[in-house]
């Protein structure tokens, strides 16, 4: 796989442990406050509970560490999607997605940014490049895409972006910082549902915009402050806590996912397997440059909607549920949320479970189903 963004920062949930004095707690401060004692003019670095927060800025200082770059909190993925393109499209600006992206994007954009006279274009990931970017002043990129795992060229489309005078945002949800690096490779913007692998537990919401442009990070800022989609003080320091183990739980659910997507791809019930790290996969070639794992994602095709449930359902190590990136396997039926796929499609979701035992659980419950 690729070297050209292997800048991986070390450590970064433990990056507050530099600077104690002796005393200090170990375990940063969960604050809650809405108000601060500010006496006098009103200068302060803390002073209404909608504008700062030191847990904030403790779990902001530590995915900076990830991104290679500052970084602004919100209290779900969605929200951080929706302040970058607030704040980077303008009325009568262009705007391209994917259209076989996640759902929750397109409805956002079809449904609200169209509102305010910004129009909206999608094409298919595997034919993302075709027309150029000419015209368009923000690009939204997503990679692999969710659910069907189709990649896009980064560093090509956003030099093409660039080209143009357009601006790229890239959701690197599925990846995080330790799978892909999209700055590195000439993203102008990153965001990222924190809600997946990196709070990684399944108990809070959460995510986070990333950029090296400060202007527009203060827009971002802005939007968060007036807009009142601030995070959480408890959600935040539970999101630091999740940082702090995720290149070890991130370097364990990939390794797990190239070895049972290979096995998956052997079972004679699965149609069909989608994973960047098979070398049969149609991505894997472009996943080789500009990944630097495979991801812990994987789709795969079984001959209908009622086999994808019975095996979902009966399998003791899966949880049927909507998200990824916990700590215990998941796995869902996405026809079921209206994206097009097939009514068997099922994208699985690989915990954190010793990788024999997690199999024998899929292998049982796939062996089971009607020839």
């Amino acid at each position: 796989m690729s070297s050209n963004a292997r800048d991986l920062p070390d450590a970064a949930g433990f990056l507050h442990l530099r600077n104690l004095e002796k005393g200090d707690p170990v375990s940063p401060p969960l604050v809650q406050a809405s108000m601060y004692h500010l006496p006098g003019d009103g200068q302060a670095p803390f002073t209404y509970g909608r504008g700062e927060n030191p847990t904030w800025e403790v779990t902001e200082a530590a995915l900076t560490h990830l991104e290679g770059a500052d970084c602004v909190l919100f209290p779900s993925g969605m929200a951080a999607i929706a302040a970058a393109l607030f704040t980077g499209a303008r009325s009568g600006a262009r705007v391209l997605f994917p259209s076989d992206g996640y759902y929750a994007t397109r409805v956002l954009a079809e449904g609200h940014l169209a509102r305010f006279g910004i129009e909206v274009v999608e094409r298919p990931t595997q034919a993302f490049e075709d027309g150029g970017f000419d015209g368009f002043d923000v690009v939204f990129i997503e990679t692999p895409s969710n659910p069907g795992l189709d990649l896009i060229d980064i560093a090509s489309v956003t030099s093409a972006v660039r080209a143009a005078g357009g601006l790229t945002i890239v959701d690197n949800t599925t990846m995080t910082s330790f799978g892909q690096r999209p700055l590195a490779l000439g993203a102008d913007v990153v965001v990222a549902s924190d809600t997946k692998a990196p709070g990684g537990h399944s108990d809070l919401l959460m995510g986070h915009v990333a950029s090296r442009d400060p202007a527009f990070l203060a827009g971002v800022r802005d939007w968060r402050k007036f807009a009142g989609a601030i995070p959480g003080p408890m959600e935040a320091w539970l999101l630091h806590r999740g940082l702090e183990t995720l290149d070890v739980r991130f370097d364990r659910m990939c390794s797990s996912a190239e070895v049972i997507a290979a096995r998956l791809s052997d079972h004679p019930r699965v149609e069909a397997v989608r994973y960047p790290g098979l070398p049969g996969d149609p991505s894997h070639d472009l996943a080789r440059t500009q990944m630097l794992r495979f991801g812990f994602l994987i789709g795969l095709s079984l001959t209908d909607e009622s086999a994808a449930e019975a095996f979902i359902n009966r399998c003791p190590l899966l949880q049927p549920a909507t998200s990824f990136g916990g700590v215990h396997s998941s796995a869902e039926r996405r026809a079921r949320w209206g994206d097009a796929v097939p009514g068997g499609a099922i994208r699985l979701s690989v915990g954190c479970e010793p990788v024999e035992p997690l199999w024998a659980a899929l292998k049982q419950s796939l062996d089971a189903l009607p020839s």
